[in-house]
């Protein structure tokens, strides 16, 4: 497999920071739906919040490595089978999923930086505060947060379904040039 995405399939790159993003935006998920319920006497109390915030960041600079990649290495056409709406719904969704993620990234990071403290990534370097506002922003941050959250899970849950339709219905490509596999190109002499 390439590097490197060509103008039929997805590069090794592309595929591993695509389904790594998706892993860990639903282990972030589900981490941060399980530590709100915590109780201030629990173990995890404390050490969940940090974990959540240093995956974050991790995670705020594999989509950014994505964007960049995006353009170093352009993703593969749109299959000709598509129709014109299937094209822009797709183009729609991808860049609606970016930006509903930095957003995500942007909230997270005003509930963490509230009081004025910088954010540790597992003690490698700290991101520090650039805006302070304390309750008043750490409780709207939070709930813009929350929603955000649910609205980037259901979304990529629609943009899931839709890859599947695409596999079963359809019986297309899509899902599985994600997936590794390579489309046999049919040069215009051999059509």
């Amino acid at each position: 497999m390439m590097w490197r995405n060509s103008p039929q399939h997805y590069g090794a790159v592309s595929i591993v920071l695509h389904w790594a993003s998706a892993l860990t935006l639903y282990g972030m998920f589900a981490l941060g739906l399980w530590m709100v319920g915590l109780g201030y006497y629990d173990s995890w109390y404390h050490t969940a919040p940090e974990l959540h915030k240093s995956i974050g960041i991790l995670l705020l600079a594999a989509s950014l490595f994505r964007l960049l990649w995006r353009v170093f290495s352009p993703p593969p056409a749109p299959l000709r089978t598509y129709s014109v709406t299937v094209r822009r719904t797709a183009a729609i969704t991808h860049w609606l999923l970016y930006g509903l993620l930095f957003m995500l990234f942007i909230s997270g990071y005003l509930i963490s930086t509230a009081e004025g403290k910088s954010i540790s990534v597992f003690g490698w370097f700290a991101l520090p505060a650039l805006l302070r506002g304390a309750g008043a922003q750490a409780d709207l941050a939070g709930e813009i947060h929350l929603w955000l959250a649910w609205i980037v899970v259901l979304v990529s849950a629609l943009h899931a379904l839709a890859a599947l339709k695409h596999h079963i219905i359809d019986r297309d490509m899509t899902l599985k040039r994600m997936l590794g596999y390579r489309i046999a190109v049919i040069s215009e002499k051999e059509k």
